[in-house]
């Protein structure tokens, strides 16, 4: 007897799961080793941008966009909310109360991320902008921010907080457009790959990229008619 998924499900849609995958690896990794964890949610951010690319090139499904922000439950919201919460119990391990607040924080980024990609699903998957910061773009940031080395726990629970808030908010960040995410796309690989000082220069270049499209995406991203 046939899996239910075969004749239903494309070739898009094997990338979309890879990438929840990649996910569920992220989150075993943090519990070991942080760098892994986060160079895993960036290859799963990667793979995330080319199930796009292939359901554009040889079709999608009607299970596509549910895929897909489900994946991304598991790659942007629990992966890299379990690095955060990880780090924090290893640096703050004696000291309860502020374990307690920095775990409560990664909750909330989870749950901003799973009420963002509902409303994404259920909203802005036909549109070429969306409201709120995208998950994939959050957890590139908290991710990057593990390989450029500022692992001190406060600034990740601090940045944790911000990212889950901007999250839901109704700022408008319209889709990159294909040179600058492919541009994004290289910088983001040789951060995963290169090793030493060469890796980490490339993760502060993709954390520059990231952060300025946060900030200014969406006020200048429009103006450039690209």
């Amino acid at each position: 007897m046939k899996p239910r998924f075969v004749g239903r499900l494309g070739l898009a849609d094997a990338v979309t799961v890879g990438n929840a995958g990649l996910g569920f690896l992220a989150a075993a990794a943090a519990t070991v080793d942080a760098g892994l964890a986060a160079r895993l949610i960036l290859l799963a951010a990667i793979a995330d941008a080319l199930d796009g690319v292939v359901a554009r090139r040889v079709g999608s499904t009607p299970a596509g966009p549910y895929l897909d922000s489900l994946a991304d439950v598991a790659s942007f919201g629990v992966a890299p909310a379990l690095l955060v919460a990880v780090v924090v119990r290893e640096a703050w391990a004696s000291e309860t109360l502020r374990v307690g607040v920095g775990l409560a924080v990664t909750a909330v980024f989870v749950v901003m991320a799973v009420v963002r990609l509902g409303l994404y699903t259920a909203y802005d998957t036909d549109v070429k902008e969306t409201q709120g910061v995208q998950t994939t773009l959050a957890a590139t940031v908290i991710a990057a921010t593990v390989l450029a080395g500022f692992v001190d726990p406060l600034v990740l629970v601090v940045l944790t907080l911000v990212l889950a808030a901007l999250m839901v908010t109704t700022v408008v960040y319209p889709d990159l457009h294909a040179q600058d995410a492919l541009v994004m796309g290289v910088v983001q690989f040789v951060a995963i790959v290169a090793p030493g000082w060469y890796g980490r220069g490339f993760a502060y270049a993709l954390l520059f990229l990231a952060l300025g499209y946060l900030l200014l995406g969406p006020v200048f991203y429009w103006r450039d008619g690209l």
